[in-house]
């Protein structure tokens, strides 16, 4: 940890990693509370619970040690599905490009006469994809700061957030999310494994979210 201007104590990226990692593993001391998460976690609408311990985790974090315990689900799964609704608001243009491109790439290739509409759905969907990356920045600290605050609307009080990612350091929030990024890419790759890919990636999928709500209160 180091002191900045003004007594705010700002921890280091590798710190943050560090603490991250060792808060998350914590996970393992409870077998049960671990088994229930990924049990949850498969279930379309009652995963929402898990989503509102991610919450949890950023709402308690850094001030506790350890993961919070299960429990309180309706609370759990409210604050989950504000998450979620957040999240959709702020992605909703980047699904929308991506799904008509993917969607024309699909058509282009049913009909090889359209090859204009596969290049079109091909630029729709880098787009698409560079644009949800570009939001991310925004939305992450954006849920974040909803959670800290407890109020749906301090999602969308940009300057709130952008001075909370100016206190931060843009250069170190950049590479803080870029670092996510490449973890959330070599984790996503996992799920190609045959056969047993996808079992893993439901596995590790709740962990990880725990571990991004610890490295979010951190940052």
């Amino acid at each position: 940890m180091r002191l900045k201007a003004g007594g705010i104590m700002k921890m280091k990226l590798e710190e943050n990693l560090r603490d991250s990692y060792e808060y998350t593993i914590k996970l393992f001391k409870s077998i049960g509370r671990l088994v229930a998460l990924i049990i949850l976690n498969i279930i379309p609408i009652v995963n929402f619970i898990v989503t509102g311990y991610f919450a949890k985790v950023i709402k308690e974090s850094p001030g506790s040690t350890d993961p919070p315990r299960l429990e309180k689900y309706g609370e759990l799964w409210i604050d989950g599905a504000k998450v979620f609704a957040v999240t959709i608001v702020y992605m909703i243009v980047p699904i929308i490009l991506i799904a008509i491109g993917a969607a024309s790439m699909i058509m282009a290739g049913i009909f090889m006469p359209m090859i204009g509409l596969g290049i079109m759905g091909s630029i729709l969907m880098v787009a698409g994809i560079i644009l949800a990356f570009i939001i991310t920045i925004i939305a992450i600290m954006a849920i974040a700061h909803m959670v800290k605050v407890g109020k749906l609307g301090s999602a969308f009080d940009f300057n709130a957030i952008l001075s909370k990612i100016k206190a931060v350091g843009w250069g170190n929030y950049m590479l803080w999310i870029i670092i996510l990024f490449a973890i959330s890419l070599v984790l996503s790759g996992i799920s190609f494994i045959p056969y047993i890919g996808w079992i893993i990636t439901l596995i590790i999928s709740p962990i990880f979210m725990v571990f991004i709500g610890r490295s979010t209160a951190n940052v």
